[in-house]
């Protein structure tokens, strides 16, 4: 099905709108939609696999991903700007992390002249937020327009601490209900993140926080909790996912070797994982995985699905961290003398193991006179447990829990009662 411009304009348009004629006219323009999304997919992987090539031997450490625009943010775009489909320039992207932003500029450079000799595509626009910021929200990042083979697609080249202040704010939008980075929500919210961004700015560029930045972002932080824990959309907080879950992907992964395209469908109503699924480079089969998985898993819902290409799932980890629990970059956290991880609380362990602690807690299991058999933790207070094993090890090495040896008693460790109840 060949497209014209007017009329992938027009499919935009109605679905953003929500204007179609009949249920026959709707089937149709999302196929118009599906089939120009789709399109983006063959030379932004191209893209990716080329910027890999080049950065094989390039000594840094980096994360790279890509992904395909979701469904949902392209027409919520739509309407915010008031563009037309065919004008949005980041159905397509791929995102770079290195460590600091001096690495972020060595990048840069390194590949301007990779392009430049190359020629299998090229930049065609710069643009900087890292030092001012995007706009209100305090978006920090570079970006880079390229194209390939008539395309336009977005690179994202982002230190770590900028990528830790995008996953939180990401992470933050879904347990609030409001899409932060898009300026929705209580302006005192988005006023925390740009303060966060500010200062974070500031750390990087080797200057530290003044005190009054210190208690300024402490206040806000404050109110803003205060904001989304009373939110009549607030949704879930114990939104941290298992690290078995990169344990199973990766098992999967080996038996098939190389670039895939990973399509995942994480639910914001309890904090976890769906489902996922492994799909090959093929566009057709990849895209029509996508939308089927769209179709079944509404974002209306609560759902999120979204398609990550790499040659490697542990990178996803990294790339896309606020759906496993944002990393916490502790020697910038430090100098703000709070942790600001998931507003003042560090998801440092999942949601299946506060499952484990508030068990114990609701039946007051405390020290080692009143202790609970692991058996009977397990198959009578947390039969919804996934991940048993590995979150009650978790909460031992934490020493959150007392755990003589492997079968037990547990109880909850007296001495950790505060870090327990910040938990809970």
């Amino acid at each position: 099905m060949k497209l014209s411009k007017s009329r992938i304009d027009r499919a935009g348009q109605a679905l953003a709108k929500g204007i179609c004629n009949s249920e026959e006219e709707l089937v149709e323009l999302e196929a118009v939609f599906d089939q120009y999304r789709k399109s983006h997919l063959q030379p932004l992987t191209e893209c990716t696999l080329e910027l890999q090539h080049w950065l094989t031997d390039y000594g840094t450490k980096y994360y790279i991903a890509q992904r395909l625009k979701r469904k949902p943010q392209i027409l919520r775009k739509l309407n915010r700007l008031h563009v037309r489909l065919t004008q949005l320039q980041d159905i397509g992207g791929c995102r770079i992390i290195v460590s600091d932003n001096r690495a972020v500029d060595r990048l840069w450079k390194f590949l301007e002249e990779k392009m430049k000799n190359d020629g299998a595509f090229e930049i065609t626009r710069c643009t900087d937020y890292r030092e001012k910021g995007r706009d209100d929200t305090g978006y920090r990042a570079l970006h880079l327009l390229l194209t390939n083979s008539g395309y336009t697609l977005e690179l994202q080249i982002r230190s770590q601490v900028q990528h830790y202040w995008a996953e939180s704010i990401e992470r933050t939008s879904v347990i609030y209900g409001h899409h932060l980075k898009e300026k929705e929500g209580d302006a005192q919210v988005i006023g925390y993140f740009k303060c966060l961004s500010d200062v974070f700015y500031e750390i990087e560029s080797g200057r530290d926080p003044t005190p009054h930045q210190k208690i300024e972002i402490d206040s806000l932080r404050q109110a803003a909790e205060l904001i989304i824990t009373a939110s009549d959309r607030n949704r879930v907080f114990n939104s941290y996912v298992n690290e078995d879950i990169i344990k199973t992907l990766t098992t999967i992964e080996t038996k098939r070797v190389g670039f895939n395209n990973w399509i995942m469908v994480f639910d914001w109503n309890t904090g976890s994982f769906s489902t996922w699924d492994i799909v090959n480079r093929d566009p057709d089969l990849a895209t029509s995985r996508y939308v089927e998985y769209e179709r079944q898993f509404p974002a209306q819902h609560g759902f999120e699905v979204v398609m990550i290409g790499s040659s490697d799932v542990a990178t996803v980890r990294q790339t896309h961290s606020h759906y496993f629990g944002i990393a916490s970059y502790d020697a910038v956290l430090e100098k703000l003398d709070q942790s600001i991880v998931g507003f003042g609380r560090r998801m440092d362990i999942d949601s299946d193991a506060r499952q484990i602690l508030l068990a114990l807690y609701n039946r007051n299991f405390w020290g080692k006179k009143k202790a609970c058999s692991i058996a009977t933790l397990k198959n009578h207070y947390c039969q919804t447990v996934m991940t048993f094993d590995s979150s009650l090890r978790l909460l031992a090495e934490k020493e959150l829990v007392l755990m003589p040896n492997a079968n037990g008693p547990v109880s909850l460790n007296v001495k950790k009662t505060n870090d327990i109840q910040q938990y809970l």
